[in-house]
């Protein structure tokens, strides 16, 4: 075998590793010497000391936080609530000029066009809708911000429109918002409460009651009912010394805190479970939506009992 001609080949004799004719060298070249074909050259001071520099900027470095992996949190849902009750604020104030632009004085005093309100009522109705039943495949921020545009046009508009039967309402019935979020806010921070799946369930049902409620009080009033007489229409009864409306108006408070409550408790869960940042949207639009229901519903109560 070894006269074979083909076992001449330096590949088939024996030689240290990595030494023989036309293999390729490895490691690194040594000081003052050419480097060979697959040997490297050795990296100089200035090289390495810029190399563990980096290292060492890269093990210090923060570790990447929620928002860097895309996911919810506390901080960013609130900023994403800030803009949006700013573009409220803002459209209110634009639903106050509108209707103030409009008031004329009456026999029965000043009043103003309901045209600006009804435009935010139910554009604001619409779009909530949308977001409502569109947000389970896609978040559109769009929408909720063009919710809160004409929910701040409704909220504007029909504040003016009490201020202007009821001096002074509009401040009183905003201290008693504020009060009530805060309050809800403060006891749920504090674990003292918490939305459980019976209560929820009691909410609910106690809701769809209130709707139904709701919508015969306008229908009657629509249709000018006798039983619903009077500007609050079935709210204006009374129940010995009470109006019917300071009874359910209380109650209603307590579910408006309650849905606060589920609010506070949909952004939490959202920040346990690593839910996708843009879920902090339906947690801003969902604070929103109750607290501008928080302050409707104070307006009337306040309004039922000054005009007794």
């Amino acid at each position: 075998m070894a006269a074979n001609p083909a076992f001449n080949n330096p590949a088939f004799q024996e030689q240290p590793a990595g030494r023989y004719q036309g293999a390729p060298q490895t490691g690194f070249a040594q000081p003052g010497q050419t480097p060979q074909y697959g040997q490297q050259v050795p990296p100089t001071a200035q090289q390495q000391a810029a190399v563990n520099a980096q290292f060492e900027g890269a093990y210090a470095a923060p570790e990447a936080g929620a928002l860097q992996h895309g996911r919810m949190t506390v901080e960013d849902t609130v900023y994403k609530t800030i803009g949006l009750f700013a573009v409220l604020l803002v459209t209110a104030v634009v639903g106050w000029v509108w209707s103030s632009s409009t008031i004329r004085e009456t026999a029965s005093g000043p009043t103003a066009s309901m045209l600006p309100w009804l435009i935010g009522a139910i554009g604001g109705f619409v779009l909530a809708m949308v977001v409502i039943f569109t947000s389970a495949k896609k978040v559109r921020p769009a929408l909720i911000f063009g919710y809160a545009a004409f929910e701040g046009l409704f909220v504007g508009a029909i504040s003016l429109y009490f201020e202007l039967i009821f001096p002074g309402i509009v401040l009183q019935a905003s201290l008693a918002t504020l009060a009530v979020v805060g309050v809800t806010l403060a006891l749920f921070a504090s674990g003292k409460v918490r939305a459980s799946k019976r209560a929820t369930k009691i909410w609910m049902i106690a809701m769809i009651g209130y709707m139904v409620f709701a919508l015969l009080n306008v229908v009657l009033m629509l249709f000018n009912a006798p039983v619903a007489g009077g500007m609050f229409g079935l709210y204006s009864m009374k129940i010995g010394p009470f109006p019917l409306g300071l009874i359910i108006g209380v109650l209603v408070v307590i579910m408006a805190a309650y849905s606060l409550v589920q609010d506070f408790d949909f952004i939490q869960q959202g920040v346990r479970n690593r839910a996708p940042r843009e879920l902090g949207w339906l947690g801003g639009f969902g604070i929103m939506v109750t607290v501008v229901w928080l302050y409707l519903e104070i307006l009337r109560i306040i309004g039922i009992a000054r005009s007794n």
